[in-house]
C-alpha cells in the first residue's frame, strides 16, 4: 500500500477513487475549503463526476501539509494554476516523494512545460508525467483505458506504473518526457478546432482530415522542441488526440461546438469553463513562430480565437493553401 496525495479535485477525484480501490491510502487536496466541504457532504464530485460515489476511505482536505511523507504526489491541476498549487504544498514535500503530473498544457506566462514548472518549485523531487486517453468521467467509473508515463528517471516511471496500474488502467512506460508532455498539450487546440468544424455542420471527412493534419502539425512542432516523432504515434499523441477530438467529455470539443454554431469565443469559453486549447493555441502559435515551424491549423485557430476571424473563412484559407507533399523529414 502506498501513501498517495492528489492535488486537485477534478480529474484528481477520479484518480483518488481508482487508487483507493487499488488499496492505497489516498488523500485529495484542494485550496478551496468550500469545494472540500461540498465533496465531504455529498461524497460525490457533482460538478465534474456526477453519479460517482466516493468511498469514505478517500480523505479530502484543504491543509497543504497533507503531502507529508507521501510516496506519490499527483498534480491534477489546470495548467494555469499548477505553479500556485505546487508552491503551496512545497514546504511539506519530502524529497523522497515521486511527483506525478497528469495535467496537460503549458504555463502561459513562460511557455514552459508543466514538469519544468514543478521542478522549479520542487527541485529535489523526481517528476513523472502521464498522458493518454483518460477522461475523468470514465476513469472514475472504472472504464478501461491505457496511458503512458515518462520520466528522466526510469525507475521512478516504473514505480508509478507498478503502483497505479490495474485491470482497468493499463500503464506503459516511455522515456521521451518532452514528447509525452507536448503531444497531449498541443492536441487541445486541435480538439477545439474539431469541435468548431463539427459545430459548423461539416462532415466526417472534414473531421478526419483535420485530426490527421493536426497530428502532423503537433508532431512537427514537438520535434522542433526536442521530442521524438514516434511518441506522437502512441498513447500520448494519437491516443489522446482521438478521444479529445471526438468526445463530449472534452471541454475543448464542447467549446468548439459552440463557436462553430456561431456563439462568440469568449461566451463559449466562459460557459464551458477550463478550455485548455484556448490558451494553448496562443502559446503554440508563439512557439511555432519562434522556431519557424509551419502550423497552419493552429494559426487559423489563433485568428478565430484572438483576432475575430470567422470559422468559415478559416476553413477556406486552409483548403486554398498551395499543394504540398505529405512526407515529413522526421519520417525518414
Amino acid at each position: 500500500m502506498a501513501k498517495i496525495t492528489v492535488l486537485g479535485c477534478g480529474f484528481g477525484t477520479a484518480l483518488a477513487v481508482m487508487l483507493n480501490a487499488n488499496g492505497h491510502d489516498v488523500t485529495a487536496w484542494s485550496k478551496y475549503q468550500e469545494e472540500i466541504d461540498t465533496i465531504l457532504r455529498d461524497r460525490e464530485q457533482k460538478k465534474l463526476l456526477p453519479g460517482v460515489k466516493i468511498p469514505e476511505t478517500v480523505k479530502f482536505t484543504a491543509d497543504p501539509s497533507c503531502v507529508k511523507d507521501s510516496d506519490i504526489i499527483i498534480v491534477a491541476i489546470p495548467s494555469k494554476f499548477v505553479r500556485d498549487g505546487v508552491s503551496r504544498v512545497a514546504p511539506y514535500v519530502s524529497p523522497k516523494s515521486v511527483v506525478l503530473n497528469v495535467g496537460k498544457g503549458f504555463e502561459e506566462s513562460t511557455c514552459k512545460r508543466l514538469s519544468q514548472v514543478i521542478s522549479e518549485e520542487l527541485p529535489r523531487n523526481s517528476v513523472v508525467v502521464m498522458a493518454g486517453p483518460c477522461h475523468a468521467e470514465e476513469v472514475g467509473r472504472g472504464i478501461p483505458t491505457n496511458v503512458v508515463v515518462a520520466s528522466d528517471d526510469e525507475d521512478k516511471a516504473g514505480y508509478v506504473q507498478e503502483t497505479m496500474m490495474n485491470s482497468d488502467f493499463r500503464i506503459y512506460v516511455n522515456d521521451d518526457v518532452i514528447g509525452c508532455e507536448i503531444a497531449p498539450a498541443l492536441k487541445n487546440p486541435i480538439a477545439l478546432s474539431c469541435g468548431i468544424v463539427e459545430g459548423m455542420g461539416l462532415g466526417d471527412n472534414t473531421l478526419a482530415a483535420l485530426m490527421t493534419r493536426g497530428l502532423t502539425e503537433i508532431t512537427r512542432l514537438g520535434v522542433a522542441m526536442g521530442a521524438r516523432w514516434e511518441t506522437f504515434t502512441g498513447l500520448a499523441g494519437v491516443g489522446d488526440l482521438i478521444v479529445t477530438c471526438t468526445s463530449m467529455h472534452s471541454r475543448n470539443h464542447r467549446a468548439g461546438l459552440m463557436i462553430g454554431q456561431g456563439i462568440d469565443v469568449k461566451t463559449a469559453i466562459d460557459t464551458v469553463g477550463t478550455v485548455e486549447g484556448y490558451g494553448c493555441c496562443k502559446i503554440a502559435h508563439s512557439l511555432a513562430a519562434e522556431r519557424n515551424v509551419q502550423t497552419p491549423i493552429i494559426e487559423q485557430l489563433y485568428r478565430v480565437c484572438y483576432e475575430g476571424l470567422k470559422p468559415a473563412e478559416s476553413v477556406l484559407r486552409l483548403m486554398n493553401r498551395p499543394g504540398k507533399n505529405e512526407k515529413e523529414p522526421f519520417w525518414n
